[in-house]
């Protein structure tokens, strides 16, 4: 489809900003259970301005709206979750580039530097109990979906189940990063908040996606 790049760029952002100001104290309670709780806070303050500013955010291209977007992200989201939500938006959209029409391929690959950029900037993995437990199996399902022909709406809901049942699975992990990590197993029995956090607003894309499929 010709064009979809920024539109797509601008449906994925805009829910997420909408679902984490929604969902503030949802995220803050699962956050108080072993982590200092402050999650939904931070989250709402920094999509908050994001939402403020929406109209004056540069759209010269996907690319450059995704990193406009997390620059702002960046500077309004304290604590570990700012620079780590800021990094991510700031490589997925060094991954986008000023192309105007996104592949499944290229989704992907977004995702993978965003995913990347947490790593590095968390110094964390896979196992440690973090939004990494979403994010990382949630992407490796929509790259299956897409290699075998999926259409997109049918690769963002199957992304979704995926991430809720990562999140979910989450509760059976000690935490290895972050606040929660000084609990130690005491963190075992209670799902991680920023990665159930990820599965609501996958979800919420889900659901966006399939109402208006504005950009499938």
């Amino acid at each position: 489809m010709s064009g979809n790049a920024l539109p797509g760029a601008e449906l994925v952002v805009r829910t997420i900003a909408e679902t984490a100001v929604e969902n503030e104290k949802y995220f803050g309670d699962l956050d108080a259970v072993v982590g200092d709780g402050d999650l939904g806070y931070s989250l709402a303050r920094g999509f908050e301005k994001v939402l403020e500013g929406w109209d004056t955010i540069d759209r010269a291209d996907a690319g450059t709206f995704l990193k406009r977007s997390g620059m702002v992200i960046a500077s309004r989201i304290g604590g570990t979750s700012g620079p780590l939500w800021g990094t991510a938006f700031l490589r997925a959209g060094a991954a986008a580039g000023s192309t105007e029409d996104l592949t499944g391929e290229q989704v992907v690959a977004m995702l993978r530097a965003a995913i990347e950029g947490i790593k590095a900037r968390g110094q964390s993995d896979v196992g440690d109990k973090t939004l990494l437990d979403v994010l990382v199996p949630m992407t490796d399902r929509l790259s299956q979906e897409f290699a075998a022909g999926a259409p997109a709406g049918q690769a963002v809901q199957a992304a979704a189940t995926v991430a809720r049942e990562s999140a979910e699975a989450t509760k059976d992990m000690v935490a290895k990063r972050g606040r929660a990590a000084y609990t130690g197993e005491r963190s075992r029995g209670s799902v991680d908040a920023g990665a159930t956090a990820v599965a609501v607003i996958v979800e919420r894309i889900n659901e966006t996606w399939q109402k208006r499929g504005a950009t499938s």
